[in-house]
């Protein structure tokens, strides 16, 4: 029998040898280095000026070596992806710092900026998707999965890299959070922890259709809230209640919670 496993085993090297993907280590080093650079808080490595000057040039050279392997799969050179993913920077810049102020300002624990960058689950989980979302727009594959997961390892936060968030993204402690592949989020969302937005079916014959829901701007879900469905719209600046299950839309400016004999109110 283990003459047999061993044999398998062989094959399965190999095949893994000709696919040639770089490291998850690897790969994640690649998206915490460059979130250190744009916030120092990250990780309090601070770089002096030459260095922040020559980061551009040297994170664009190792995420194109990180991609030649892959280089049949994309849709244009490594060299070409990883000039694109740069020059996306500046907007994932953009975007997250508006997602750390919006921590800060929706959560009264949250002392200062310093703070939410270097030890908030929720901006973590937030970067690592950033960073993926970009990469995944530029059609990389499995590389963004890599990076959302390794915050999922350490944050328990888990968002598919394809889904669309807007800026002023709030996420509150965070712990279960899913968010699922074609979610749609609008800006100055927060959530809290627990909460899915998830697929009503995982028939894989909808793989390629639109499965997880559409939030709308100014929403606020509650801990251990699922919305599921991709029909399922929440309304903007709606309020959604600890605990609620969703798989209807609701419209503007609801107020859904559970009353205490288990049914739903709407306000």
């Amino acid at each position: 029998m283990m003459k047999k496993l061993l044999e398998e085993l062989k094959q399965r090297h190999a095949a893994a040898a000709a696919d040639a993907y770089p490291s998850s280590e690897q790969v994640w080093a690649f998206c915490r280095d460059l979130v250190n650079w744009l916030f120092p808080e990250h990780t309090g490595r601070v770089m002096s000026p030459s260095e922040l000057e020559a980061f551009p040039a040297q994170a664009e050279s190792r995420l194109s070596e990180l991609l030649r392997s892959q280089e049949s799969r994309l849709p244009q050179s490594a060299a070409e992806t990883g000039r694109r993913f740069m020059e996306r920077v500046p907007g994932i810049y953009s975007d997250l710092t508006k997602d750390a102020e919006a921590i800060l300002q929706g959560d009264p624990a949250a002392t200062c900026l310093y703070e939410v960058i270097r030890a908030y689950p929720g901006f973590y989980a937030i970067a690592a998707y950033r960073v993926a979302h970009g990469l995944h727009k530029l059609g990389v594959q499995l590389l963004p999965r890599v990076i959302t997961e390794f915050a999922h390892d350490r944050t328990g936060i888990d968002i598919h890299p394809a889904a669309e968030i807007a800026p002023y993204f709030c996420i509150d402690h965070g712990t279960g959070i899913v968010i699922g592949e074609t979610t749609v989020i609008g800006p100055h969302v927060k959530i809290y922890q627990g909460v899915t937005l998830g697929a009503l079916s995982i028939d894989k014959d909808m793989a390629q259709s639109k499965r997880h829901p559409t939030i709308e701007e100014h929403v606020v879900i509650y801990a251990g809230a699922t919305i599921l469905g991709g029909d399922t719209v929440i309304g903007h600046h709606s309020v959604i209640g600890g605990n609620v299950w969703l798989i209807k839309s609701t419209e503007p400016y609801s107020r859904i919670y559970y009353k205490a004999d288990g049914s739903i109110k709407v306000i």
